[in-house]
Order: structure tokens, then sequence, then C-alpha cells
């Protein structure tokens, strides 16, 4: 009994964790991210539109946000979207007119750029650049969903 009890407490957690992690984007043009779930909290952060984050927590219409640098902070919930977006994790990196090493490079993109994503073919995903550049980068290369 007690067994079963704990096993299945186990799960309830397990499953609440995995219903927390969950990547947004910044919705806005500009946005704060801060050291706590308030207006009063410390400004940590001014984030772009698109900027990639994974909820760990949320608390009275904030969200407790971790970065591709695993800096954490808080963002108000209304400030988000679900639209795809990643960020560039390596120094300077190939964007290529095709997913794979064989097909050119259209262009570069630096660490901390952010691209929206359009789709994925296996471990590479087709983005699209803020200035309208559009190309392909590997997965590995990037953080975001």
């Amino acid at each position: 009994m007690i067994r079963r009890l704990v096993s299945g407490l186990v799960v309830v957690l397990f499953s609440a964790t995995l219903a927390q992690a969950k990547m947004v984007s910044v919705a806005r043009d500009k946005v704060n991210m801060r050291s706590g779930p308030g207006l009063n909290y410390a400004v940590l952060w001014e984030l772009g539109e698109g900027y990639p984050l994974e909820v760990i927590e949320r608390k009275n219409g904030w969200l407790k946000v971790k970065d591709f640098e695993d800096d954490t902070g808080w963002i108000y919930a209304k400030l988000v979207s679900d639209k795809a977006y990643l960020v560039v994790m390596k120094e300077r990196i190939n964007l290529r007119s095709g997913p794979g090493v064989t097909y050119s490079v259209v262009g570069k993109v630096q660490r901390g750029e952010v691209l929206r994503r359009i789709k994925q073919d296996k471990d590479w995903f087709q983005v699209k650049h803020e200035n309208g550049l559009a190309g392909w980068v590997r997965k590995d290369l990037v953080w975001g969903w």
C-alpha cells in the first residue's frame, strides 16, 4: 500500500515537472526580465522580440524562465508567445541553403542572434533572421524549440 502511494506520488510530481518545462518566446520589442515575480523587483535584462525562454515555474501571472546560458529570471506571462524561435549558441555559424553541410553558405549568424524557426528536417532547422535572411542551421548549434 505504502509502495503504491509513493509510486503514485513520484508519477504525479514527475508529470507536474514535465508540464512546467515549456518553451516560450518574447512577444514584444523589448521586455524586462526581473529578479522576482512582480514590478517591484529589479530588472536583470532587457530581452528582444522572439528571444526563446524555458519556463521553469509559474506564480501569480509571472513565469520564472531560463535562457540558453542558464540565466534565470521572471517575466510577465502576457508578454510571451508560443511562436518557435531559436538563439545561436556558438560564436559564429553558417546559414545554409539546405539541410546539410553540402549545401552552400548563404550567410553567417552570431552568438545570441535570434532566428524564427520555420520547420525541422532531422537535425536541421529552417530559419529566418529578422533582417529577412533565410536558410538552414544545425540543431546542435542553436537553442530553443
